[in-house]
C-alpha cells in the first residue's frame, strides 16, 4: 500500500513516500524535493562467516537520463562511479554507520539511484533522508534512527534552506548538516572564511529543520506500522574481564610508550604474551572452548579502554596535553623544475606537494546530471601503502583517497585569486609520505605553502586541523592533532581548516549517536587556536606568494573582446588565429563571451600576440593614425589593411598632398603606409588619408602611430 508525508522546506515541497515499489526489499522509498527524485532501497543479509566488523555498503548513482541526457563520450552505458557519486555514497554512510548497535554485524546495502533531476534541486541530501527512511522502514534491520539532512547557504549574511544549484555559485556557505533529533551527527561544508560563531549559527539554524524531516519520518513509520525486531547482542567475551582485571597495567605502559613504531611494537609484544599464555604451543581454543577470534576481540576493546582512559586523565600517547600540536615543519622550494613545491610535517604525518601551472586548455570538464562546468583547481591526494608501513596492492585510487582529496581541493578554492586576475589552471598533488593522523589537514597546510612557493595569489594562507572527542556519560575531553589511535579508539574526527579570518572547511565524522552544540563551540574554538599556530610557523618558511610564477611555467594572459568581433578574431578556416599562433608561437583560446586567452613558453611572444588580438579587434576610431600595409590597389584608390583582417579605403586624392595621376606612382600592394582614419559610415566601411598624415607630419606635431 502507498503510503506518502509530506512538508514545505524552502518554498519547495517534500514528499516521502513508499509501499509502491521494491517492495521486496527490506526497506524503499522515493524521495521527491522539487522535480527531483531518489530512490533508495535498503537490504539486509545474514552475515559473513567469522566478521569482526559491521560490513555496511552504500551505492549511490546519478543516471544523466534523470536529467533527459546522454553520457558523454563513446560508450552511453554509465560505467564505474563518478567523482561526486563516490562523494555523494560517503555523505550518505558517514551519519547512518553510528546509528546502528554495537556488535551487529550483519550485510546491509543501501542503494540510491537519482530517477529525475531539475537541474535545481541537488540529489545528494535527499539520498541522505532516503536511507534513514528506508532504514526505519525495515523490520528486520535495528537502525537506531531516524537522522535527516539539510544543505544551508548564505546570501547577504542571511541563511538559506536548500539553495538552488544555481545560487550555490554565490553563495558564501555551502553547508550540509545531518543529525537526529537530538544531536548532531555529520557536518560537511566550505566557506568563504566565515567566523567560529557565524558557522555554528548556520549548524544549528541547519540542525532545526533536521528536526522536522525527522518528525516526517517518524510519521511515516507510524503510518506504515514498522515493528522493529529486536536485536540481541553477542553473550559477553570469555576473555574480557580476565584481560582487564591482569592485563591492563601492562598495555597501559606499553600505548605511553612515545614513537609511533616503538609504541606499536610494544603493544605487540603485549597482545603475543597473552596469546602464547592463553594458547601455549600453537592452540586456537582454549580447553573451555574460547577462540582466538573472542581474544583478539577482548584485545582491541582492552585497547578501547586504556585509549580513552589516559585521554580522559588528560594524558596522551605521545605525552602531548589535550590543546597541544606535534612539532611542526615546512619547507618550500623542496623540488628542481616543477612549478612549484612544499613538504609539511606535523609530527608523524607529512605532505609533499606539487604544484603545476597550466593554461585554458588543461581545465578539467566535468559532465553530470547539472550543467557541464570546467575546474580550473584540482587537488589530488596519494596515499601509498608506505606511508604507514605497510605492503598492499596498487590500484586505483580508493573512496577514502578521492574524499581526502576533495575535502582538502574545496577547503583551499575558496581563498584562490579569481580568474580575471590570475587565469591559470591550478592543479596540486599530495603525496602523503608518512601518515599518523590527519593527512587530509596536512594536505591543506601543504597545499597554501605550495601555492605561495608557485607564485599564486592567494587572498589568506589556509591551515587545517582535526580535533578528537572522547565521551563518556559523565565527562569528554577534546583532543588537538588527534594521531592515529586517538582517531581509531576516539568518537569523532572533527577536521576544520581556515585562515586567521574564519573557516573555509569543516567535516564532521562521528562513531557516536552525535554531539550537542557546546562540543561543537568548544571543537571549533580548540582548532581556532591550533590554526592560529599552525599559520605562525607555515608564514616561517614563506611570508607571501612568491611575485613571480617559475620560469618553466608557461606565460599567460588575457583579454576580452566583443563577442561579435569573435569571427573576426578566428579569421576565414581559422586563418587569422592560426597566423597569429604561428607567428608569435603562443596559443590563443577564446570562448563565446569573448574571453580570450593567450598563452606560451616565452613572455615576449605572449605579449606580441595580446598587442595583435587587440589591434585587430579594437573599435577604429576617426582621427586614429595607423600603420598599414597596402592590400591591393584599384584605379581609384588603395585598399590598405590597418588592423589584421581590416581593410580600409584611402582614395586616389588622399594618397598625397598633390596631384596623384595612378595609384601606382605612389605605392603598390605589401607597401607599409601610415594612414589616418577620416571616417567610418554607417556600413563600417573606413575612409583613410596619407595625405593628413604628411600634413601633420609637415607640421612637425604628428604623434607616433597608434596601430
Amino acid at each position: 500500500m502507498k503510503v506518502s508525508v509530506e512538508r514545505e522546506l524552502g518554498g519547495r515541497q517534500l514528499t516521502i513516500t513508499t509501499g509502491e515499489w521494491a517492495k521486496q526489499a527490506s526497506g524503499a522509498v522515493t524521495v521527491q524535493y522539487g522535480e527531483t527524485v531518489v530512490f533508495v532501497a535498503a537490504q539486509c543479509g545474514p552475515p559473513r562467516p567469522g566478521i569482526d566488523f559491521f560490513p555496511l555498503t552504500v551505492d549511490y548513482r546519478e543516471r544523466v537520463a534523470a536529467a533527459g541526457k546522454f553520457p558523454g563520450g563513446f560508450l552511453k552505458r554509465e560505467g564505474r562511479p563518478t567523482l561526486k557519486e563516490i562523494l555523494t555514497s560517503r555523505l550518505v554512510d558517514r551519519p547512518v554507520r553510528p546509528l546502528f548497535p554495537e556488535g551487529y554485524a550483519d550485510e546491509v546495502q543501501i542503494m540510491g539511484n537519482v530517477l529525475a533531476c531539475d537541474g535545481e534541486n541537488d540529489p545528494d541530501v535527499l539520498a541522505i533522508i532516503g536511507a534513514s527512511a528506508a532504514l526505519s522502514l525495515s523490520s528486520s534491520i535495528p537502525f537506531q534512527g531516524p537522522l535527516s539532512a539539510v544543505r544551508v547557504g548564505m546570501f547577504n549574511e542571511q541563511f538559506t534552506i536548500m539553495p538552488r544549484q544555481k545560487e550555490l555559485a554565490t553563495s558564501a556557505l555551502d553547508l550540509v548538516v545531518a543529525g537526529t533529533n537530538k544531536s548532531v551527527l555529520m557536518i560537511e561544508g566550505f566557506g568563504d572564511q566565515l567566523p567560529e560563531e557565524q558557522m555554528v549559527d548556520a549548524l544549528m539554524y541547519g540542525h532545526r529543520l533536521v528536526q522536522q524531516i525527522c518528525e516526517m519520518q517518524e510519521e511515516l513509520v507510524r503510518k506504515v506500522g514498522v515493528v522493529k525486531a529486536h536485536f540481541t547482542p553477542h553473550p559477553a567475551n570469555p576473555f574480557t574481564a580476565l584481560l582487564r582485571n591482569e592485563a591492563y597495567g601492562q598495555f597501559r605502559e606499553a600505548k605511553t610508550i612515545r614513537g609511533k613504531h616503538e609504541r606499536s611494537a610494544a603493544v605487540s609484544a603485549v597482545k603475543q604474551h597473552w596469546k602464547d599464555k592463553l594458547f601455549p604451543n600453537g592452540a586456537e581454543t582454549t580447553p573451555e572452548g574460547a577462540t582466538l577470534g573472542q581474544f583478539g576481540t577482548a584485545m582491541h576493546d582492552l585497547e578501547y579502554r586504556i585509549v580513552r582512559d589516559l585521554a580522559l586523565e588528560g594524558n596522551r600517547p605521545d605525552g602531548r596535553k589535550t590543546t597541544d600540536l606535534r612539532a611542526v615543519s615546512c619547507q618550500v622550494g623542496v623540488l628542481p623544475r616543477v612549478h612549484g613545491s612544499a613538504i609539511f610535517t606535523r609530527g608523524e604525518t607529512q605532505s609533499l606537494i606539487t604544484v603545476t601551472l597550466g593554461t585554458v586548455r588543461d581545465e578539467q570538464r566535468v559532465d553530470g546530471l547539472f550543467e557541464e562546468f570546467t575546474k580550473k583547481f584540482m587537488l589530488d591526494y596519494y596515499f601509498p601503502p608506505y606511508s604507514v608501513g605497510e605492503c598492499r596492492p596498487i590500484r586505483g585510487p580508493g573512496r577514502r583517497e578521492m574524499g581526502h582529496g576533495a575535502l582538502a581541493e574545496r577547503s583551499v578554492e575558496r581563498v584562490l585569486p579569481p580568474a580575471e586576475k590570475f587565469p591559470y589552471t591550478i592543479r596540486v598533488i599530495s603525496d602523503i609520505m608518512e601518515s599518523n593522523g590527519s593527512s587530509s589537514m596536512a594536505s591543506v597546510c601543504g597545499a597554501t605553502l605550495g601555492l605561495m612557493e608557485a607564485g599564486v595569489p592567494i587572498k589568506q594562507p589556509v591551515a587545517g586541523i582535526s580535533i578528537g572527542l572522547v565521551k563518556e556519560p559523565d565527562r569528554y575531553v577534546l583532543l588537538t592533532d588527534i594521531i592515529g589511535d586517538e582517531d581509531h579508539f576516539g568518537d569523532m574526527d572533527f577536521k576544520v581548516a581556515g585562515t586567521g579570518k574564519g573557516v573555509t572547511g569543516i567535516q564532521l565524522d562521528l562513531k557516536i549517536d552525535g554531539i550537542n552544540e557546546e562540543i561543537i563551540r568548544g571543537t571549533l574554538a580548540q582548532a581556532k587556536a591550533a590554526r592560529l599556530e599552525l599559520l605562525r610557523s607555515m608564514l616561517t618558511a614563506i611570508a607571501r606568494p612568491k611575485k613571480d610564477i617559475s620560469e618553466y611555467a608557461p606565460r599567460l594572459v588575457r583579454t576580452k573582446i566583443d563577442p561579435a568581433k569573435i569571427g573576426l578574431l578566428i579569421g576565414p578556416g581559422g586563418k587569422t588565429i592560426r597566423l597569429i599562433q604561428e607567428e608569435t608561437s603562443s596559443t590563443v583560446d577564446v570562448t563565446d563571451d569573448g574571453t580570450v586567452t593567450i598563452s606560451g613558453p616565452n613572455q615576449a611572444g605572449v605579449d606580441d600576440a595580446l598587442a595583435r588580438v587587440e589591434a585587430l579587434t579594437e573599435e577604429i576610431k576617426v582621427g586614429k593614425i595607423y600603420n598599414g600595409v597596402v592590400s591591393s590597389i584599384k584605379d581609384f584608390g588603395a585598399f590598405i589593411e590597418i588592423v589584421p583582417g581590416k581593410d580600409g579605403l584611402c582614395h586616389i586624392s588622399e594618397l598625397s598632398d598633390g596631384y596623384v595621376k595612378s595609384v601606382s606612382d605612389v605605392c603598390k600592394e605589401g607597401d607599409k603606409m601610415q594612414v589616418k582614419v577620416i571616417a567610418v559610415d554607417d556600413q563600417n566601411r573606413v575612409k583613410l588619408s596619407r595625405k593628413a598624415v604628411l600634413a601633420e607630419q609637415a607640421k612637425g606635431d604628428a604623434g607616433p602611430p597608434a596601430g
